[in-house]
């Protein structure tokens, strides 16, 4: 794939879907930036998988949910390589519970972590790309978000409101040369999955129509084909790596 950009910021980038994507991007050379706020140490580690490949990758710890965070983040992305080619917001946390036991400041806190942290991150993109003429955007939804699910209310809220807000981000970047775009992942294979009991983790796979779990490269592969060239002409979609379970 053809990447005409330089870099790349992607979100929760210091483990499980985050890394794979952040790994596959450092693979077609860009300067990954691997956003992480509290571990460091898993962070760093990704940052070595990438260079050991012979890549290029710089840490950086912030709150994407708090904006002056992010407002000093981008700065200093922006001091050290000039501009943002590319982001991806990932960071996201869940919060599950039945709807008629949650809380208000439960339902308040996902939307706030995984819906606001995306429209910071993408106004502000939106603002560097648009100097340039130039940028492209994925936003990490989820299966959720499309078809909804009992306990998530929350989440399903928070990644449905994300794949309208691309949409709408798409129409305002476009005439700037600025695309958004949005990947619903299925049931994916990270640490949370694999802590699954095998009989739970059976019945879901029974109702995949591929017959197994996704990987967390096969993400990474759909997000980098959205921000590469090779989608030149993509914007305001919504693209579904979940093996056949929502059609």
């Amino acid at each position: 794939m053809k990447f005409s950009g330089k870099n790349v910021l992607v979100t929760g980038a210091s483990k499980g879907i985050g890394a794979d994507i952040a790994k596959v991007l450092g693979s077609y050379g860009l300067k990954v930036w691997i956003n992480y706020r509290s571990n460091q140490d898993l962070a760093i580690k990704v940052k070595d998988d990438i260079e050991s490949s012979g890549g290029v990758a710089s840490v950086i710890s912030f709150d994407v949910s708090r904006e002056s965070e992010v407002l000093d983040a981008f700065k200093v992305i922006t001091d050290c390589d000039g501009g943002l080619s590319y982001l991806v917001n990932n960071a996201g946390i869940t919060n599950d519970k039945l709807a008629i036991r949650m809380k208000n400041e439960e339902f308040l806190n996902v939307i706030e972590s995984n819906l606001l942290s995306a429209f910071i991150g993408c106004r502000e993109a939106l603002k560097l790309m648009s100097k340039n003429r130039f940028g492209s955007v994925v936003n990490i939804s989820s299966i959720v978000g499309e078809r909804g699910n009992a306990g998530q209310t929350n989440y399903a809220a928070s990644k449905g409101g994300m794949i309208a807000m691309s949409k709408s981000f798409a129409y305002e970047g476009a005439s700037r040369n600025v695309r958004f775009n949005v990947v619903t992942p299925g049931f994916i294979d990270t640490s949370m999955t694999a802590s699954l009991k095998d009989d739970i983790k059976d019945a879901y796979i029974k109702n995949i129509p591929l017959g197994r779990l996704g990987d967390g490269v096969e993400v990474a592969n759909a997000v980098a084909f959205l921000l590469s060239d090779n989608s030149s002409y993509i914007t305001g979609e919504v693209i579904r790596v979940n093996g056949g379970l929502y059609m």
